[in-house]
């Protein structure tokens, strides 16, 4: 029996029958064969194929009790309670996080080209994602957050998406969050499907929107709720909910219903945080995103309007005072990158120094904790005023 599976949930011994892409792009010869060794396997997850048509009668089967294959409102809800916690380095989960990441990249991308294209989500192709974000973020928080960083004015919207989905999961695990973790990062990446009903001119236009585009523009929570109304899948509650409500504000100026707090879910108002900050520290075709640090700052100075109190100061602890990635002056003149928060204090991250700014020079590396060491903070430095690329601050992160 041929059964449809994405690369997430592949496994040595089972026998692909076909690829998602022609020959010229996966790694084999031919596109029918059994995957032998974990090389092969290696070979198939770091490619361009997402999914895979398996023949169950010819190799190994997916696992009975494997998630993904589960019905959505069959799903086991996935909190601290029931799933075991394995804690990795920022360093060790890289990797995974860049593989996971690729993935989810290339899926969303499908998705919502195939939305342009008039036809129904199948939500079955993008839902093992979610699965494997949550694994990553549960492993290490900062290492996939810190990668979705890197966007461009042509992957924005997608790319955007999977920051949500991560920053929901990750939302979700500080405040204790007694629901489905799967269903709330799934919310996170379908919360702006809608987008694809906006024309791309309106949607990539550099410079201000008219009003007209801006009212276009606003009926993407509206057109994305009902995108996902008309699927063939049974979409949960909770993705429709924040589909419908990311945009409302707690002082009811929001869209499209201009809500007030208590008639917010808590959903929404998680997704309303996640989107601005992800949307805020990326680079648009209309500006450039600012820091992380930056971006809280900002945030905060408009929290009492736009988001809930209590679960914006939730959020900053979620991410830092200083995230990941934040670039720092010390009084000792010299510069270093963010790379994890610390238990201790979130005004005393674990960071890098790689970089003497009276010389002008990089320096060797050094790994510092902030609660440990006579080291200060003077500033909150903005990379590109020194020449850095957000790629170098992540390639230093990764170090």
């Amino acid at each position: 029996m041929l059964k449809k599976i994405s690369t997430t949930e592949l496994c040595v011994g089972m026998y692909v029958e076909k690829l998602n892409v022609s020959w010229v792009n996966h790694p084999f010869w031919k596109s029918s064969f059994k995957i032998e060794s974990l090389k092969d396997l290696q070979k198939i997850k770091t490619s361009k194929v997402i999914f895979a048509w398996i023949d169950d009668s010819k190799g190994v089967d997916i696992p009975l009790k494997k998630i993904s294959d589960t019905p959505a409102s069959m799903r086991p809800i996935v909190n601290k309670k029931v799933k075991k916690k394995i804690n990795s380095t920022l360093v060790e989960e890289m990797e995974t996080a860049k593989l996971v990441l690729k993935q989810a990249k290339s899926a969303t991308q499908l998705m919502f080209k195939e939305i342009r294209m008039g036809r129904s989500i199948d939500i079955k192709d993008v839902a093992p994602l979610v699965d494997e974000i949550y694994e990553s973020v549960s492993r290490n928080s900062s290492a996939l957050l810190c990668l979705t960083q890197i966007k461009n004015k042509d992957n924005y919207t997608y790319m955007h998406s999977v920051a949500v989905c991560a920053l929901m999961i990750s939302l979700g695990k500080q405040i204790n969050y007694q629901g489905d973790f799967h269903q709330l990062g799934l919310a996170g990446l379908l919360h702006d499907v809608g987008k694809m009903a906006i024309p791309e001119d309106v949607l990539n236009k550099e410079g201000k929107l008219s009003e007209d585009e801006f009212n276009i523009v606003k009926n993407h929570p509206r057109g994305g709720f009902e995108l996902l109304k008309e699927s063939d899948e049974d979409i949960c509650d909770i993705a429709l909910d924040v589909c419908l409500h990311h945009h409302e504000r707690i002082d009811g100026k929001g869209y499209p219903d201009g809500l007030i707090a208590e008639e917010i879910s808590l959903e929404a108002k998680m997704g309303a945080i996640c989107d601005v900050y992800d949307a805020i520290t990326s680079d648009r075709c209309y500006k450039k995103g600012w820091d992380p640090a930056e971006s809280l700052k900002k945030m905060a100075s408009w929290k009492k309007g736009h988001f809930d109190d209590s679960l914006f100061r939730a959020f900053v602890k979620t991410v830092g005072i200083y995230p990941s990635g934040t670039l720092l002056k010390l009084r000792s003149s010299r510069l270093a990158v963010v790379t994890e928060q610390s238990d201790k204090s979130l005004l005393a991250p674990k960071i890098k120094i790689f970089y003497s700014s009276t010389s002008k020079s990089v320096i060797p590396l050094k790994i510092v904790d902030l609660n440990s060491s006579g080291e200060m903070i003077e500033g909150i430095e903005r990379p590109r005023d020194w020449g850095f690329t957000r790629q170098f601050i992540i390639d230093l992160i990764s170090t």
